[in-house]
């Protein structure tokens, strides 16, 4: 048995032109979409991430400013940025991009990004939203996840699921979603005894971590569907995920690559909750 590669990228050129359609409509009706990114690190890996952001933001119509408080910038400098970005009309979408200066807390900022802006779902009142159920946008790369088993047909009602992760970022708002969607849902963490025990009952198995390689064919129920959503970096530059992929692909029914697997589709999302924003927005503003 050789599982299926679970790309994400036919479904990210689909979400691109989709936002490039609604941009182009935006724009046409005087309403140009905007997203701000606020940095505050030197990161290189955070760097390009930006940048990436950035380019592909423009490429589907939307104007993309990048906020660089450096390095050393102070908590009160940052949170007075994402205030005053959630205060003004132009500017639909907010990002604040991670690693942030040492000794402050994403915590301590997420919060002064406005819930209808927060295309990123980093705010915990769009967290708390989420969960009981009222409109928010969740956290991109947790979307995603539930994007890509969307897209290549995986049942998830009644089926058993498994998150490996319990961060507000992915782990939490993917159990959320799962939940939503009638699995059964367990989350396991550093703290889990005997991990594969736990992780061999999934019919669905979502990595996220950033352990490389952390699981491996013993995870793994045979014909399960596994989600890698691990973007660690090697020394030549380049990207493995959480999932010892060889062995795993043997075992599994489906796997996410990596790069190519969540990664494309999250970057998409991010862009896609940006227009879906401005036109709430826009359609709030004409009912003022």
């Amino acid at each position: 048995m050789s599982g299926l590669i679970l790309s994400g990228r036919e479904l990210a050129a689909a979400l691109r032109a989709d936002t490039a359609r609604q941009a182009a409509a935006l724009t046409d009706a005087g309403t140009p979409p905007r997203l701000a990114v606020v940095v505050a690190t030197d990161d290189a890996a955070s760097a390009g991430y930006v940048r990436s952001i950035s380019t592909a933001a423009v490429k589907l119509g939307i104007v993309c400013k990048v906020l660089d408080l450096g390095a050393d910038a102070e908590l009160a400098t940052v949170r007075a940025t994402l205030a005053a970005l959630s205060a003004d009309d132009l500017v639909h979408g907010i990002i604040l991009q991670t690693p942030l200066p040492g000794g402050v807390r994403l915590e301590e900022l997420s919060g002064a990004i406005a819930v209808e802006k927060d295309v990123d779902g980093a705010n915990p009142l769009s967290l708390g939203r989420l969960v009981a159920g009222l409109p928010a946008y969740p956290p991109a790369t947790a979307a995603a996840v539930l994007a890509v088993l969307d897209h290549h047909g995986v049942e998830l009602a009644g089926r058993r699921a498994v998150v490996i992760g319990r961060s507000t970022v992915v782990g939490k708002p993917v159990a959320h979603l799962l939940l939503e969607r009638h699995a059964t849902v367990t989350v396991c963490h550093s703290r889990t005894p005997d991990l594969a025990s736990v992780t061999c009952t999934a019919d669905v198995l979502v990595a996220a971590v950033g352990r490389p390689g952390l699981v491996t064919a013993g995870h793994v129920k045979r014909g399960a569907v596994v989600v890698d959503v691990g973007t660690n970096p090697t020394p030549d530059g380049g990207l493995v995920g959480d999932v010892d992929a060889g062995p795993v692909a043997e075992q599994a029914a489906g796997l996410t690559p990596v790069p190519g697997g969540v990664g494309p589709v999250t970057t998409a999302l991010l862009l896609n909750h940006t227009v879906r924003a401005a036109t709430a927005l826009a359609g709030s503003s004409a009912t003022r």
